[in-house]
């Protein structure tokens, strides 16, 4: 894979927020941010992954879990404080869960939408005053919010939501030029498909998966955060309330 220009540098001494950024395509956005320049803020659930990052990119970090409201408002407001206005805002925490609708109880629908759409839509709210009017907000989806993929039905139905959101979001904040553009990954190469499953699961849900993409194989988080670091940039100046799909072409192709 291509590694980033030395000479790049579209967000020096910009304000970025990530929330959910100490693994997975989070991780691999405060790199590519912090390689060209931004002035980095982070979140997540692990104080140890998060030291790590910050020792790695220089990012100021805060543990939130983005299911706990007033701590993911707590922790944007010390971003503020110590960044000031935001320039960018990655909002990528998620989590995920499998079950066919038979199986699905309240507690694992809850689970799912107290993270990706209720945390998430109220972890917007909070982040828009503490925005810079001009700025940009990026939120990390995902093709199954459209893609009737068997057992999904809870994830995509958050994530569905969450496109909503992002959608009527975009057209309030017209008045103060913030894009809001969302990134949805297909198959990805993270965490949250290995999480709790055993060295020959992984395998052949990485075998399962690759069989689907046209491309042939799995995305990387880097490729999804390329992307997001494309959406957040001046480059995309023209791209409001879009859902672009880093999915190796499954649902265009497949």
């Amino acid at each position: 894979m291509p590694t980033p220009c030395s000479d790049r540098a579209r967000f020096a001494g910009r304000a970025v927020a990530i929330l959910g950024g100490n693994a997975g395509i989070g991780l691999a956005a405060a790199r590519l941010f912090a390689a060209e320049g931004a002035r980095l803020a982070i979140t997540g659930r692990n104080a140890a992954t998060l030291d790590a990052v910050a020792a790695e990119t220089g990012a100021s970090v805060h543990v939130a879990d983005m299911g706990d409201i007033a701590a993911s408002t707590a922790a944007l407001h010390a971003i503020g404080a110590a960044l000031g206005p935001i320039d960018v805002l990655f909002l990528n925490a998620g989590v995920g869960g499998f079950a066919p609708v038979a199986d699905v109880t309240e507690p694992f629908w809850d689970g799912i939408h107290d993270v990706n759409l209720r945390g998430a839509f109220f972890a917007l709210q909070a982040a828009i005053p503490l925005m810079r009017d001009g700025g940009a907000i990026v939120v990390t989806g995902s093709i199954g919010s459209i893609a009737a993929v068997p057992g999904n039905v809870a994830y995509a139905a958050a994530k569905a939501g969450l496109r909503a959101v992002v959608r009527i979001v975009a057209k309030e904040l017209l008045p103060r030029g913030i894009r809001v553009n969302m990134v949805s990954p297909g198959p990805t190469e993270t965490e949250i498909f290995k999480r709790d499953a055993s060295a020959a699961e992984i395998a052949a849900v990485r075998d399962m998966l690759s069989g689907v993409v046209p491309i042939g194989r799995m995305g990387e988080a880097e490729e999804v955060a390329r992307a997001a670091l494309f959406l957040a940039s001046s480059e995309a100046s023209f791209i409001n309330g879009v859902d672009l799909f880093v999915d190796g072409g499954c649902l265009e192709l497949g």
